[in-house]
């Protein structure tokens, strides 16, 4: 269990793929407009870093070394595909505002990055449980960065929360005239998610601040 912990951990905060590693800056920027928009290609990323971390670690001792990356490239696009197809099928709507970021899940760094580093070398369930924990924490980070430029930028939550559950409809919190551009546009994702960075840095420094300090040990003089 402890395992599982620090792996957890690891995934949502002294690891994470965004806030700490600054990976997958593509998706961040250009999808997290809408609170909806950012939690969907998360979770998206999630099941498909779960499921190639599992695929990587029950087949890595008949994957010969020299080939590992362009099978565990094939891997990881075998299931964005099947993630793809899925969200076509049953998410079409949803799917068209997406477009081109569900493929490009192939060529985020942070899925390879995660299958080279963790899934290759451990067994299957803490890969699997890595990769999934990795891709929440990314989807935490979406998910408050969406959350943040939809309220600063429109005045709205869960815009078009209808595409996922039919007959919800979107929280309209400040007046309909309301608008603040540059919260939508890259710009203001580039500045909200600095702003992040900030805070979990501080974070970090505050909790390092309260530890106690270990004294060094004198050295007596000969």
């Amino acid at each position: 269990m402890s395992t599982f912990r620090e792996i957890t951990h690891n995934g949502l905060w002294k690891q994470n793929s965004i806030l700490a590693q600054v990976l997958g800056l593509c998706p961040t920027l250009a999808v997290t407009s809408t609170f909806t928009n950012s939690v969907s290609l998360g979770l998206a990323t999630a099941v498909v870093m779960a499921l190639s971390n599992l695929s990587v670690s029950a087949l890595r001792a008949f994957i010969p070394y020299e080939i590992r990356i362009p099978v565990f490239i094939l891997v990881i696009a075998s299931l964005v595909t099947i993630v793809d197809l899925a969200f076509d099928a049953w998410l079409h709507d949803l799917y068209l505002i997406l477009g081109i970021f569900i493929p490009l899940i192939v060529t985020n760094c942070i899925v390879l990055a995660r299958v080279e580093a963790f899934a290759a070398k451990n067994p299957v369930w803490h890969s699997a449980w890595d990769g999934f924990m990795t891709g929440f924490g990314l989807t935490c980070v979406l998910a408050v960065l969406g959350a943040a430029r939809e309220f600063i930028g429109q005045g709205t939550l869960f815009s078009g929360i209808d595409l996922i559950i039919p007959g919800t409809h979107v929280i309209q919190v400040l007046p309909e005239n309301y608008g603040f551009l540059i919260a939508i546009l890259p710009p203001g994702a580039f500045i909200m998610l600095g702003m992040l960075i900030a805070v979990r840095n501080w974070i970090d420094a505050r909790a390092r601040a309260r530890q106690p300090q270990v004294p060094m040990p004198q050295v007596q003089p000969a």
